[in-house]
């Protein structure tokens, strides 16, 4: 069984301000200013040892560096307790090399998927996009093999809901953006739909009406009085 370690632990430990918690995994941004630049970070990254145990996740661009760290097993998609070791030495390598982090610019975007029978569903989106399996929920997720597209979650539904949108978006932002990502899609004309699962999810919907959720790490607040 993998060893985990909670968004929350993760947060509480020390030397880890750079990174937030997306999802399943901890991302942070480092602004390098270069696509070269950006190379030469992840070279430096690269030769932190014990990467073969766990290796992150990276996209360089030509203004910065996104690194994300996720363990990938047949068991368990998240974080696990050598992320925070991992996520300050990363932190350290980027300030030797003055690339700072920001983490107000990081995001993840799901695609998620109502359906009545989800086995008759899930394999057309898979074959269509090229998807496969995620290993540890292979009967309601499909990923990306290459790392880079939008992941798809199938929720299974009760009953037909032939009035509403049963495609959505979830957009995972860092639990201290999300707030201000929720004004600034109520100011670009769009309008909450419930904000009961807050701070865990908002639903909000834009003028026609289709769905997006603005997600985080956090439980809801209901969850925590149910609890």
């Amino acid at each position: 069984m993998t060893d985990t370690i909670s968004p929350r632990a993760f947060h509480a430990s020390d030397g880890v301000e750079d990174w937030r918690v997306l999802g399943e995994g901890a991302c942070a941004f480092f602004r390098t200013g270069s696509f070269a630049a950006g190379a030469g970070l992840v070279q430096a990254i690269s030769e932190i040892t014990g990467l073969d145990d766990d290796h992150p996740d990276v996209d360089v661009r030509s203004d910065g560096v996104v690194v994300r760290l996720v363990h990938a097993s047949s068991d368990h998609f998240g974080l696990v307790p050598r992320h925070v070791e991992l996520a300050r030495q990363i932190s350290a390598v980027a300030r030797e090399l003055d690339a700072p982090a920001e983490p107000g610019r990081l995001h993840t975007v799901q695609l998620s998927v109502d359906a009545m029978v989800i086995p008759k569903v899930l394999p057309f989106w898979r074959a269509v996009l090229g998807y496969v399996a995620r290993a540890d929920s292979p009967e309601e997720d499909a990923v990306d093999p290459l790392g880079r597209g939008a992941p798809l979650w199938f929720q299974q539904m009760g009953d037909p809901r032939p009035q509403r949108n049963r495609l959505h978006v979830d957009v995972w932002v860092p639990h201290d953006e999300a707030d201000a990502r929720v004004a600034a899609a109520l100011a670009a004309g769009g309008h909450l739909v419930t904000d009961a699962h807050a701070p865990s999810w908002w639903t909000l919907a834009d003028s026609e009406d289709n769905e997006v959720d603005v997600c985080t790490w956090q439980p809801s607040l209901q969850g925590r009085a149910d609890a």
